[in-house]
């Protein structure tokens, strides 16, 4: 996109762009979804002892002695690639999928099974056996990994299109199923420009990039996307611990998308009424949910080196309802407003802002914490070029006192070299 030219995403155009998937990117049968069913998206990391979210996908699933839960994870090595296999260490399909099994059976489930497809089993999701396996199911979970593990063992050719199995799991979801995922699981639920790697810093110079990359710096997508269950943005996963709010701005700015749900790990997003006219979200668990406002960027540059302006940022913390249609966050009830402190700001520049909560930190500490803070930043860590990021308070700034998190909206970033 030309330097200096304004992100065209007016209100029309944005439902076009954000709010729906070209039938043509994704398998014919996502565009079928009628009555609709659940998903609850995870940001990487859940926690064992989240009894919050495990418990929202079994209710979902049915509830306690009713719910029929599948796990999923294909996104995983297979046993010959972990060297831990067969130890209490192990990081495979198999045993992650027993793991999760027994999981989800001490939080409530009647049953939790594997379903066996990975890329060890490279014909199973066409299996008719698998298909009633998924067919006798309520629910299903998504495990971590490679998005593009699923891709490759899920869907085929370069349609994308669906195997036995993802469509036998389509078809639960418009019936009323729940449909769970963590960290490369939330993620290939994503509808177009699906996000398949990249690091930040490289992803800001170079740009995105069509195509599946072994080079972990670049920032790769997927156009066809992942299945298309959630059609509302953009997503990505382990977001501010891993500082992705500007890889996921450069993503969507290069790919023409409005809007970004960034999920934070140990915590979820959880869409309701899927495919239906009265779809609800809602947050859960310990951190937060950003949304990424970009209908109003505006791409910049000095030299040929990218920047934007005038990105709008808000953050949703357990409780939090976003109504997508509005674009427009509903802080829980009874959380307090956050009153900044009477005197100068105090607010210490980050010299690593892509990374580890430091823009939330800014935020928290700096717009939210002293009134003398009408602006923050820091710079980034890569020197080549170095980046640096500014947050300002927008027009309806506000912050809301969560449990464990800070809820804010109207912060609005601009990012651009230092």
């Amino acid at each position: 996109m030309p330097l200096n030219r304004l992100l065209t995403f007016g209100v029309g155009a944005c439902t076009a762009v954000a709010l729906s998937v070209p039938v043509g990117a994704v398998p014919a049968s996502a565009s079928h979804h009628r009555t609709g069913g659940s998903l609850v998206l995870v940001g990487g990391a859940l926690a064992d002892d989240n009894r919050e979210i495990y418990e929202d996908i079994v209710r979902l699933a049915g509830g306690p002695g009713r719910a029929r839960i599948g796990i999923v994870t294909a996104a995983a090595p297979v046993p010959a690639e972990d060297p831990d296999a067969g130890t209490p260490d192990c990081n495979n399909s198999v045993c992650n999928g027993d793991y999760y099994a027994g999981l989800f059976r001490s939080y409530g489930a009647a049953d939790a099974q594997w379903i066996p497809i990975d890329l060890d089993h490279p014909g199973a999701a066409d299996d008719p056996a698998v298909v009633r396996q998924i067919e006798s199911l309520t629910g299903f979970f998504f495990g971590g990994g490679d998005q593009y593990r699923y891709v490759t063992t899920m869907t085929r050719g370069k349609a994308q299109r669906d195997s036995a199995a993802l469509a036998a799991v389509r078809r639960k979801l418009r019936g009323g199923a729940v449909v769970a995922g963590t960290s490369a699981g939330a993620q290939i639920m994503a509808g177009r420009d699906m996000i398949t790697g990249g690091s930040t810093e490289p992803g800001l110079r170079d740009g995105a990039k069509p195509g599946y990359f072994d080079d972990p710096d670049v920032l790769g997508y997927l156009p066809g996307g992942g299945f298309g269950f959630f059609t509302e943005g953009l997503l990505d996963t382990h977001f501010s611990r891993r500082g992705r709010e500007a890889r996921s701005i450069r993503l969507a700015s290069d790919t023409r998308h409005a809007r970004v749900f960034g999920l934070d790990e140990n915590t979820a997003l959880e869409v309701t009424g899927v495919g239906g006219r009265r779809t609800s979200l809602r947050v859960l668990g310990q951190r937060g949910v950003s949304v990424l406002d970009l209908r109003r960027a505006r791409v910049t540059g000095h030299d040929g080196v990218w920047g934007v302006e005038g990105v709008r940022w808000s953050r949703l913390t357990a409780g939090d309802a976003y109504l997508a249609p509005r674009w427009t966050v509903v802080p829980a009830p009874g959380k307090p407003r956050v009153r900044p402190a009477a005197g100068p700001c105090t607010a210490v520049p980050s010299e690593d802002v892509f990374y580890d909560y430091a823009m939330v930190g800014l935020v928290e500490e700096g717009l939210a914490a002293r009134t003398g803070c009408v602006a923050v930043g820091g710079t980034s860590y890569e020197k080549d070029p170095q980046w640096a990021a500014r947050l300002t308070r927008g027009a309806g700034f506000a912050a809301y006192r969560g449990a464990t998190a800070t809820t804010f909206t109207g912060v609005v970033i601009g990012i651009r070299a230092a």
